[in-house]
């Protein structure tokens, strides 16, 4: 992971100097550009919540800023510890939300399940799932996502889906974002504040949110930076390192499942410097070396980058308004 003129790696930075510019920004976007006495930040117990918990406070002070704590039935039980550890170590108020019966309300477990079963038709109680992507990078397989199903032996299996079925079980899924932003508006409503959004680059650039769920915010901090620059970011502002060793992942599905194999195809040090390669104008066999894979796929990764940008740039649209004629 070292430069082209074998240096320090390509994706380093004074944290220090980003951490002030990033306050400076946030304070001056909440109380100047969205004039709001504070923000709410929706903690997941991962590093890009942490860290943005953390900038806002260095921006605001803890009087102003509030975390939100949002656990649901499949939630992972490290998610609500470790967002309540990042919330005690910077000393900020919190609130929590069982998200679950207003999901099992809404209709998400029993969509999902029943978009599974027309598939899978014995799932049902004491079944877990999640979504993967076929390994692209070692074979000639296509991009797409199977199902895999844990009956309550603990015995796994994969199940190739089909279109309507793939939707079907995330478009139920999606439920989960929205309910969570829904929550995160109404304190900030309540409080008269504004919304974090807590995307890093990579997941920013690539399409990686739910529209008018965790993509929906008022500020967005850090989605100028890779997530590998989070990860530096987080080191220097003492984030426990209990978050900052966690595995990257969605916490959506009942299964655990991790953001490479549900969404990148490799992990977010080797991705962050593919799309920094893509974005530089950096050729396959440069960025090969830097990431210690093979050209070809490099080549493959850097296609797969430009599909994502162009399939989910409807995703950083706002709505399109009909102009009135005149």
């Amino acid at each position: 992971m070292r430069d082209v003129n074998g240096g320090g790696c390509v994706l380093d930075i004074d944290a220090a100097a980003v951490t002030e510019s990033i306050a400076e920004w946030i304070r001056t976007a909440v109380t100047e550009r969205v004039r709001r006495k504070g923000i709410v930040v929706g903690l997941s117990g991962g590093v890009d919540s942490s860290v943005v918990a953390a900038l806002c406070m260095r921006a605001l002070g803890a009087g102003r800023v509030l975390g939100l704590l949002m656990p649901e039935t499949e939630s992972s039980g490290d998610s609500l510890v470790l967002g309540r550890l990042a919330a005690d170590s910077l000393g900020m108020a919190t609130e929590v939300e069982d998200v679950g019966p207003m999901l099992d309300a809404s209709g998400c477990y029993q969509r999902r399940d029943d978009a599974i079963r027309t598939i899978v038709p014995e799932y049902g109680d004491g079944c877990k799932c999640k979504l993967v992507l076929a390994d692209v990078l070692n074979t000639a397989a296509y991009q797409i996502s199977y199902l895999v199903v844990e009956d309550p032996d603990g015995d796994q299996h994969r199940y190739r889906l089909t279109a309507e079925s793939y939707l079907a079980i995330v478009a139920a899924n999606n439920f989960k974002q929205r309910a969570r932003k829904m929550l995160e508006y109404y304190y900030a409503d309540r409080l008269n504040y504004a919304v974090a959004g807590t995307p890093n680059r990579l997941e920013y650039d690539q399409g990686f949110f739910v529209k008018n769920g965790d993509g929906s915010a008022d500020v967005k901090p850090i989605a100028h930076l890779y997530k590998t620059q989070v990860y530096q970011l987080a080191a220097y502002l003492g984030i426990p390192d209990e978050i900052r060793c966690r595995a990257a992942t969605t916490d959506t599905y009942s299964l655990p499942q991790t953001q490479e194999e549900f969404y990148f195809i490799l992990p977010y040090h080797k991705m962050d410097l593919c799309l920094w390669g893509r974005d530089n104008g950096i050729g396959a066999e440069e960025t090969a070396r830097l990431t210690q894979l093979s050209p070809a796929a490099v080549e493959k990764v850097y296609r797969i980058i430009d599909a994502k940008r162009s399939a989910t740039s409807w995703l950083h649209d706002p709505p399109l308004p009909r102009a009135a004629e005149l």
